[in-house]
């Protein structure tokens, strides 16, 4: 049987991967304006041949809307996630004049560059993660190196080969003998780690909380690496606000090097994300890019295995 987590690697990555090189050949070839044009007709397709996507698209927006969910809701979450596909290609070769871009909590992440702590900024698939090189404009200093397991790796730099070669970013890969050593080594030179912390590509223990009204389980070990490594935490989200315009969003989450309980910390810090990112869904709700079954967390397989072995 399928996991869950190995369910959504090979359907939803595909997709992006898939919908990225489609967008990279419209932006480039046809520019911006043209290319957002010709983005409908692609949402109409996707929507039309992604019978999976739909399914996903109606179970949370009925969650997060809380009403009856249209032809024209689910329409209107695919092409968001479009327009930020489409985006990434612009993001990721520097045009950034392109974007008008607002920003909360800066004084949080310019602190801890000019402190040089090292620290670990803990995103998610809500909204565009790409549209924090932005910041490299308004914080010269700010270093970001990305966290992740070397297949989705090679995923993104295939992709990337594709856009812009020499915008490929600083990975260290996660499963590899040596990844918190070099962890360690960025975090002491003052770099911030990148990771996303609402899905997991490896097979790991999670943590179930309450999330738009429902049980779900969220991968514990991006906050486990930073509580090893003994570092702050800072919720980021980018979330697209239509047009050209994005809103990005730093919040702090945790200290890990304040002494204390560690499991106390972890279990605050996870809470604490947690809440962060349904916060986030509520205001915006058409940035969640989670086309799977978000709900279909393990414990509830588990439950349903011990039920059938009690009858």
């Amino acid at each position: 049987m399928t996991s869950p987590a190995a369910a959504w690697r090979t359907r939803d990555e595909r997709g992006s991967l898939t919908m990225l090189r489609l967008m990279t050949w419209i932006s480039l070839q046809l520019g911006r304006p043209v290319g957002r044009a010709v983005l409908r007709l692609v949402t109409a397709y996707f929507m039309a041949t992604n019978r999976e996507a739909r399914a996903a698209s109606r179970a949370y927006l009925a969650r997060v809307l809380q009403r009856e969910i249209r032809h024209t809701d689910v329409y209107r979450h695919l092409l968001t996630f479009a327009s930020t596909v489409h985006d990434r290609v612009y993001l990721l070769n520097d045009r950034f004049d392109l974007f008008d871009v607002e920003v909360e909590g800066e004084d949080i992440i310019a602190g801890l560059v000019a402190e040089r702590r090292g620290a670990f900024l803990l995103g998610s698939h809500h909204g565009s993660f790409e549209i924090i090189r932005t910041q490299g404009r308004r914080c010269p200093d700010l270093r970001i190196a990305l966290m992740m397991y070397s297949d989705n790796a090679r995923k993104i730099n295939a992709a990337l080969d594709g856009i812009n070669p020499g915008a490929r970013p600083d990975i260290i890969e996660l499963g590899h003998i040596n990844a918190m050593l070099q962890a360690r080594e960025r975090l002491d030179d003052g770099v911030v780690i990148g990771m996303l912390g609402d899905r997991s590509l490896a097979e790991e223990e999670g943590v179930t909380l309450p999330f738009l009204g429902e049980n779900a389980r969220f991968p514990s070990g991006p906050l486990r690496i930073a509580a090893l490594l003994r570092r702050p935490v800072v919720f980021m989200s980018g979330i697209y606000l239509g047009g050209n315009r994005y809103r990005v969003r730093f919040e702090q989450l945790a200290d890990f090097s304040v002494p204390g309980p560690r499991s106390a910390a972890l279990a605050a810090a996870q809470a604490a994300y947690v809440a962060a990112l349904e916060r986030n869904c509520r205001a915006a709700p058409y940035n969640w890019f989670n086309f799977f079954d978000f709900w279909r967390a393990p414990v509830r397989d588990a439950a349903r295995t011990n039920e059938r072995s009690h009858e």
